[in-house]
């Protein structure tokens, strides 16, 4: 990490026995041994806090993939129709159609048995009109007779 050798060590240690005095010397290095421990236990949550985020960063990024592909799938399903849903929807269909026809069949019956009736009506001679019976000379004949 800070890329140190032995000889910068060898170095330190030489100027530490020259500025700290020898009794001073067990206690300076279990300061700093503590000092050194600390450091790497700061750097590893540094680093676990690090990676923790770098994992929770790639699972929202797979997530949204995932989400993206989840909705890409839905949309390509959606354009294509239930089998099910299209047979039922063409026999409905069909059997609308053949009700309308019947009907259409029915009201065309109707319609050809009320056009053979006047018909019928039309083609019976019309009884002939009464001379005494019409309605404007039969008062004056009265009369006159």
């Amino acid at each position: 990490m800070f890329d140190v050798g032995w000889s910068e060590l060898l170095v330190v240690g030489v100027v530490a026995l020259i500025v700290i005095p020898p009794k001073d010397l067990p206690g300076t290095f279990r300061t700093v041994g503590k000092a050194v421990g600390r450091l790497r236990q700061m750097a590893s949550d540094f680093r676990g806090q690090f990676d923790d985020a770098m994992r929770e960063a790639e699972i929202h990024e797979m997530k949204k993939s995932f989400s993206d592909m989840e909705s890409a799938a839905k949309s390509a399903t959606e354009g294509m129709n239930d089998p099910l849903a299209t047979i039922r929807d063409d026999l409905t269909k069909t059997a609308e159609e053949q009700s309308g026809a019947k009907m259409l069949s029915e009201n065309l019956s109707a319609i050809e048995a009320d056009a053979k009736a006047l018909e019928i009506e039309a083609a019976k001679p019309s009884p002939a009109p009464v001379e005494g019976s019409s309605a404007e000379g039969s008062p004056a004949k009265g009369n006159a007779a």
